[in-house]
């Protein structure tokens, strides 16, 4: 297990216009083999939009945002993920793609719809979460509104103690709930012991809702390690040690603890 570098941007997305954003997110990358791995924010092709029937990509492996994602990331030499609105089977989801250099594919649907914007008047719930093997490392993508449900965080609730190193949040989380949004991505942190990326939108969207984004990257003693400044549009990287994390979990072993479910 080597260090992970990681890069989280944090974009203000245009309104419902695919295009415009992956040109704009494209302008917010690293540079080729300077990152493992690039977390953009949630719906990052349209926002948080509530009209799939109009925005929504038909699932395929060579639809356009895979498309661009696949291009990217063979480019960067790292893995991308972000979520998007998608239709499969006569069913919309907040998809979450994972997508690798060499070209493998894998996806995640949100789990917990954000019933308080009738997100589940629109789009079905996802089933099962995702850990993803990536450079010697396990990691655990979510989507926004599940960050407020801890158990779907909870590591060491499959085969082992220990489930996953880095867990990842990309979102569309307003301003006006900050507070919450920086309170829990610490608590998920701590609890959990694990590296942990918030990566949030910023700007205005089309129902004139404001998001600061305050994204950023902490470690598992729940101490951000770097953040993005709120309500700007750039990009966040860090290096993330695996030597850190292992003697961490070694001297202070919590999650062994736990009561098994």
């Amino acid at each position: 297990m080597k260090d992970l570098r990681v890069c989280a941007i944090q974009a203000n997305l245009v309104w419902e216009n695919p295009n415009a954003n992956y040109q704009a997110i494209a302008t917010l990358f690293p540079q080729r083999g300077e990152v493992d791995l690039v977390v953009l924010p949630e719906m990052f092709t349209t926002g948080f939009s509530m009209k799939p029937e109009s925005v929504a990509e038909q699932h395929s492996l060579e639809m356009s945002t895979l498309v661009w994602m696949k291009s990217s990331a063979a480019e960067l030499n790292a893995a991308i993920t972000g979520s998007v609105s998608v239709e499969e089977d006569g069913h919309y989801y907040n998809r979450l793609y994972w997508v690798e250099p060499e070209g493998r594919v894998l996806w995640y649907d949100k789990q917990h719809l954000f019933t308080f914007a009738n997100e589940d008047d629109h789009y079905t719930a996802g089933k099962n979460r995702m850990i993803v093997h990536w450079r010697g490392w396990n990691i655990l993508p979510l989507i926004c509104y599940d960050l407020r449900f801890p158990e779907l965080a909870r590591n060491g609730q499959t085969n082992s103690e220990i489930d996953y190193d880095l867990c990842i949040y990309v979102a569309n989380w307003p301003a006006v709930r900050s507070h919450p949004w920086t309170s829990l991505l610490v608590a998920r942190a701590i609890e959990n012991q694990c590296y942990l990326i918030g990566c949030n939108r910023s700007g205005n969207d089309g129902n004139d809702i404001a998001y600061t984004g305050d994204s950023a990257i902490l470690d598992p003693r729940g101490t951000t390690l770097t953040y993005a400044e709120p309500g700007v549009e750039e990009a966040i990287s860090y290096t993330l040690s695996a030597e850190a994390l292992v003697d961490f979990r070694r001297k202070f072993p919590v999650l062994f603890d736990r009561k098994k479910a």
